[in-house]
């Protein structure tokens, strides 16, 4: 009986807990407005200042529905008419990839407009972010996104990059401009930076500002195969011998950039010529620059780095067969090292990257360091990535 009556006092006390518990949270900010990446019309989803994301579709005859974003699902709840409804914990500012669950079916919310990311065209959302100013649309000078279709020899297929030319490319016909080659992440393509991304206006503000130098970026696919030796994306093999790094260096060196010093009015040497890459496309541009110093003189990695995922300790003397083990050699040759890391980033990225950065100290080599405060693996990180590196270039 004792024991029974201690078992229901401790049941009382638990049960209070939680209910003083969910009675303390604070409540919801009902300040809830469309998000800006919905498409035309759309209310939903939505964003509050919290940075809660509210999701709404209406499925009368589902069972179940969730929203999923940032790694969690969240149940929404249905009304009598039908429709779904729910909110998720605060996201961190920036840009985030999600989708709907619908009875088991993952699929994109109607209300978003599409993105391709994670291997998918899927649902993405803008969280407003404070510092969003050095990425927003202003009445400044505008450069073009050029659309640049090509056949590739060494692939046997069609590929697409795309080219931002500065805002007075058509009206200073004499003048010559050195060229940015950003590269995209895992499970995204080439319309990442110019839509996920916003590299346009990033350097549309910063050149009307004049923190930059006026460039040409070009900003390609970096999934490359030879006849069949194709892997899909998603199979994780993108970087791997046959379907990844050595087949997109060969792409670039022999095709693209040959393509852009003919077809723009670029600066065709080393010492105007830049190449950068988020996360596989950081690993892509240190092996791709390393290999071909006689063609780039600026480098940067934003979250990542050529030796991810490892974070043990790194031998300059055996790593890419010795490239990094004369740090004097390498500072007369390269203009600038940056490397870049979001503070609240994963396992293994701080790991990898931070056994990179200890070879570089021990060889010697100078880089540039930056800490994007706040941010993870994603977009506001690659987006701060970009506004740091980009004043930096080709000012020697």
């Amino acid at each position: 009986m004792k024991f029974r009556l201690l078992r229901l006092i401790m049941a009382i006390i638990f049960t209070s807990g939680v209910c003083m518990a969910q009675m303390n949270q604070p409540a919801t900010v009902e300040d809830f407005q469309p998000a800006s990446t919905n498409q035309p019309g759309k209310q939903y989803p939505q964003v509050n200042s919290e940075g809660r994301v509210r999701a709404s579709i209406s499925a009368p005859q589902a069972l179940n529905v969730q929203l999923d974003i940032g790694g969690i699902r969240y149940d929404l709840a249905k009304d009598e008419q039908g429709v779904w409804t729910g909110d998720s914990n605060p996201q961190d500012e920036g840009f985030h990839y999600y989708q709907l669950i619908i009875d088991g079916a993952r699929v994109p919310d109607p209300g978003s407009m599409f993105f391709y990311g994670a291997s998918r065209w899927g649902s993405g959302i803008e969280i407003p972010a404070k510092d969003q100013d050095f990425y927003s649309l202003k009445n400044v000078p505008h450069g073009q996104l050029r659309e640049n279709l090509y056949f590739s020899e060494i692939t046997q297929s069609w590929r697409r990059c795309f080219v931002y030319t500065p805002p007075d490319y058509d009206k200073n016909i004499s003048t010559r401009y050195p060229v940015l080659y950003l590269q995209h992440g895992m499970g995204e393509d080439e319309t990442g930076w110019p839509v996920q991304g916003k590299a346009n206006l990033i350097l549309d503000n910063l050149i009307a500002s004049g923190k930059a130098v006026p460039m040409i970026i070009v900003m390609d696919k970096g999934y490359a195969s030879k006849p069949g030796q194709s892997f899909p994306p998603s199979s994780g093999r993108s970087q791997g011998r046959t379907g990844g790094i050595p087949a997109f260096e060969e792409v670039l060196i022999k095709e693209i950039i040959p393509m852009i010093d003919t077809s723009y009015r670029t600066l065709a040497d080393r010492g105007h010529r830049a190449m950068a890459g988020l996360s596989m496309g950081a690993n892509q541009t240190i092996q791709i620059t390393m290999n071909n110093l006689d063609k780039f003189s600026y480098i940067g990695g934003f979250s990542g780095t050529s030796n991810y995922p490892g974070t043990a300790e790194i031998d300059p003397a055996t790593f890419m067969n010795g490239r990094f083990s004369d740090g004097a050699a390498l500072n007369n040759q390269i203009n600038l090292f940056w490397l870049g890391l979001g503070t609240k980033e994963p396992d293994p990225f701080p790991g990898s990257v931070g056994a990179f950065r200890t070879m570089l100290e021990k060889t010697g080599v100078t880089y540039v360091w930056y800490e994007s405060p706040g941010t993870a693996h994603e977009w506001l990180t690659w987006r701060r990535s970009l506004y740091q590196f980009a004043p930096l270039l080709f000012r020697k």
